[in-house]
């Protein structure tokens, strides 16, 4: 994780590559900071370091960037104005910015869609829903691309999206699942961390109807909040999350180094 407030001094250190995706500053042999190089599972590269030191913090940029090939990805708490100026002064621009909100659960009426029946968590049929998700990202990467949607870190087999298939609930029309979503316990909220319909199947309330009704599960469940991502350019998504009374609570910006 990326230290979030720098101390005084410039301790003299020496870096070296521990592994192939890991740096250590060291300070008299001892740790002084750590960088590491995490692939996501859509092949981005993203970058963290964690020194007490801005010296160090720059040091060890440097050294990483000039170790790896572009494009370099970070993403960085927007209120860390410091930790915001050490990446670009190393070079990164911002590329996209995503605001967190915080969703309440607050009971409203859930009503499908004509023809929609919903299928919560834990009870969809995994290859559909496989399936399903294949279909989406497919008709995504074909549109903006899938790296315009919020990343996340998780462990998968090589081309299989869906981790956990027990974390999603379906939309289904006709027998055929139409739209899907996806809530992860990653901290003490639950996060929804993928709303997705249909190309065909848009604009007919369904991706608001799989909110509600996972909204629904969580208030049952006595979850009073949950949280979610979105890019600040999915007008979409932020209409979405808005529309059931979700507000911004923080923003996180992702930089990038496109090119030498």
């Amino acid at each position: 994780m990326d230290t979030v407030r720098f101390t005084a001094g410039e301790p003299a250190v020496s870096i070296t590559r521990a592994e192939p995706g890991l740096w250590q500053a060291l300070d008299d042999g001892r740790l002084a900071g750590r960088g590491e190089a995490t692939t996501r599972p859509d092949g981005r590269v993203f970058l963290s370091i964690d020194a007490w030191h801005r010296s160090v913090f720059d040091q060890l940029a440097r050294e990483m960037l000039a170790a790896l090939p572009d494009p370099v990805h970070t993403v960085v708490d927007e209120t860390d104005h410091e930790l915001l100026n050490g990446w670009q002064q190393a070079g990164l621009t911002i590329r996209q910015r995503e605001w967190e909100y915080v969703v309440p659960t607050e009971p409203s009426p859930v009503v499908p869609p004509p023809g929609i029946t919903f299928v919560p968590a834990g009870s969809a049929e995994e290859g559909p829903l496989r399936e399903l998700d294949r279909v989406v990202r497919a008709e995504v990467e074909a549109t903006v691309g899938w790296s315009e949607m919020p990343a996340e870190v998780l462990p998968h087999p090589a081309g299989d999206t869906v981790v956990d298939p027990s974390k999603y609930a379906v939309a289904v029309e006709g027998g055929e699942y139409v739209g899907l979503i996806r809530v992860v316990q990653v901290t003490r909220l639950p996060r929804i961390g993928l709303i997705a319909v249909r190309a065909d199947r848009q604009r007919r309330g369904i991706a608001r109807g799989l909110l509600l009704h996972t909204l629904d599960v969580l208030h049952r469940a006595g979850i009073k909040t949950a949280s979610a991502e979105v890019n600040e350019a999915n007008a979409a998504a932020t209409a979405l999350f808005e529309g059931v009374g979700a507000r911004r609570a923080n923003s996180t910006v992702e930089l990038m180094r496109h090119g030498r």
